[in-house]
């Protein structure tokens, strides 16, 4: 910047022109104004000035987006469709607002409403969402029980039960009857909050409270929660007591309990579940067999397991992705490598997206046993199936590579990774580690500013690491220069940074440096040291000489004030 302005064409810095030909002497009084019209928003700041002692006396700030102009016709659809594209929950809001209130001839109906709640909802912007919800109440518009059913869904998602409990008791509020599927999805709510108990509590009241006859689905619903609370025994007087209440059980039921007796570790259970199944002449679905495979799986019967896949395939049921995934990563805690690339091959071709976990263990069982060039294969084939390679895959990956001396094909599969992706601070800190470890310091530090400028922050990892390598190489003095920039950027040291730094200076010949180290930490008016981190210093001080004594009992006295 200052070449630039120093000399016409001194920097290739591009610079937008100012029109501000004076700078502020800070003597300025009065009320002064700051405006920045964005692309989304339009910012104003509003600071009263009172001269060189008082500064600053007050200030206001507000961000605002803006209305965008609305066609002279609007219909409901179209107002629909304008608001699910609209990213900015704020300006969605406005345009709601605006709408209702001064577009002529249009005026919000059930079917615009649903919308907006529903995106906040999903949103988790529950404030705006309630109050507008308030606002349909008053209103007096005929509502349905979709909206409710939206609204106690994403309450439970959320975490919130108790949001989700009041919702469901003001349906009435709105003229709306309750109905067991806005029930069931409130006791799925609280299946997902852990609230079992209450589950059964509100299903034994459900017709006498409520006024709602409780169908196959709620029975199911409770039978789930009975089996997650490791109640067997009542879930299965439940699954006896349905032909008595009108239902009739099916295949999901059968699937739940079958589920409670592999949670609980019982396969012979389970199996003769699985068999009442088959005697009653209907067809497990693919969620059945993954159940049972998983139970098998999680009490290490891994062959009775592909048994079960094997009479899947046999029966004609195809396998689905939660299928695969049970299968591969049992494969892969047997450290069976081939069936699990195969596995994930089938799952590929059958167009299934594996998960980023799933694919690390595959690469993991691959690289422990030596086939790196595989996995790096398997990289490949994900980019060509378009499924991208998340941070994760590649963090793993590189990992690997580094672990058995391939740094530069590290570096070229991150560079690879980078074309369509933003690497992440961990796939950054495994690559640099990596490095530090083979001794290219200088690598290290390109790709350390590289990170920095694309504004990736180090984190206390990254410096740890770098520290490490140059103490290794014989260059403790630069593990210093790093502890300080570390601390000038408020990225606080851990016990292993002052750990490596201490062992490195040892190595060097550098010992009263250590003192230096310990100066340093404790001379920024903060408190950097933990328990932690001063038992490494007098541990590892205190045999160096007599000088470090009055050092330590100053940085002591410092530090307690």
């Amino acid at each position: 910047m200052h070449a630039g302005l120093a000399s016409e064409g001194g920097s290739h810095l591009k610079m937008l022109l100012s029109y501000v030909n004076n700078l502020p002497t800070g003597d300025e009084c009065g009320l002064f104004y700051a405006l920045d019209l964005g692309g989304t928003n339009f910012r104003v700041l509003r600071v009263q000035l009172e001269g060189n002692e008082r500064r600053v006396a007050k200030q206001e700030f507000t961000e605002t987006p803006f209305i965008l102009p609305t066609p002279d016709i609007l219909s409901t659809l179209r107002f629909q469709a304008e608001e699910m594209l609209q990213q900015n929950l704020d300006l969605a809001l406005q345009i709601f607002h605006h709408a209702g209130n001064f577009h002529p001839g249009f005026s919000h109906n059930y079917d615009t409403y649903h919308a907006m709640i529903e995106k906040l909802a999903r949103a988790r912007a529950f404030d705006p969402m309630e109050t507008l919800m308030s606002d349909l109440r008053r209103s007096k518009i005929k509502c349905g029980e979709n909206l409710f059913v939206t609204v106690i869904r994403n309450y439970g998602i959320a975490s919130r039960p108790k949001s989700a409990i009041r919702t469901f008791v003001r349906v009435r509020d709105f003229g709306v009857d309750r109905s067991v599927r806005s029930f069931n999805t409130l006791l799925n709510a609280l299946i997902q909050n852990k609230k079992f108990d209450l589950v059964h509590l509100l299903f034994k009241n459900c017709r006498d409270k409520f006024g709602i006859i409780p169908n196959v689905f709620t029975c199911n619903i409770l039978i789930k929660a009975l089996c997650k609370k490791n109640d067997l025994e009542r879930a299965i007087r439940v699954l006896d007591e349905m032909p008595a209440m009108g239902m009739v059980a099916n295949v999901v039921t059968y699937t739940t309990v079958l589920g409670g007796y592999c949670w609980r570790g019982d396969m012979e259970g389970a199996k003769k579940v699985f068999d009442e199944i088959l005697d009653r002449g209907w067809v497990p679905d693919a969620t059945t067999y993954t159940v049972l495979m998983d139970g098998y799986c999680k009490q290490g019967r891994l062959m009775d397991a592909v048994k079960v896949m094997d009479d899947m395939e046999e029966n004609g049921v195809d396998a689905n992705d939660v299928t695969y995934g049970v299968m591969i990563e049992a494969f892969c805690k047997e450290k069976k490598c081939g069936e699990a690339m195969n596995l994930l091959d089938d799952m590929l071709e059958k167009k299934y997206v594996p998960s980023s976990s799933l694919c690390c263990k595959v690469i993991d069982v691959l690289c422990e046993g030596g086939k790196v060039e595989e996995a790096c294969n398997l990289w490949k084939k994900l980019l060509r199936k378009n499924c991208t390679p998340d941070n994760a895959i590649s963090s793993a990956l590189i990992y690997w590579l580094c672990k058995k001396g391939k740094v530069r094909e590290a570096r070229k599969l991150f560079d690879e990774f980078e074309k369509g992706s933003i690497p992440s601070i961990l796939t950054y800190n495994t690559l640099i580690e990596g490095m530090c470890e083979k001794g290219e310091l200088q690598e290290a530090g390109r790709l350390w500013d590289d990170m920095v400028e694309k504004g990736c922050v180090p984190n206390v990892f990254t410096y740890n690491m770098l520290i490490n390598g140059f103490c290794k190489a014989g260059k403790a003095s630069e593990g210093i220069r790093i502890l300080e920039e570390m601390l000038e950027k408020e990225c606080y040291p851990n016990k292993f940074t002052y750990l490596l730094l201490i062992e490195g200076l040892r190595r060097s010949g550098k010992e009263e440096d250590v003192l230096k180290v310990l100066e340093m930490s404790t001379s920024r008016g903060k408190q950097l040291l933990d328990v932690d981190s001063w038992e490494v210093f007098v541990t590892n001080v205190g045999g160096i000489s007599e000088s470090w004594k009055p050092v330590l009992e100053s940085v002591m006295t410092n530090t307690a004030i």
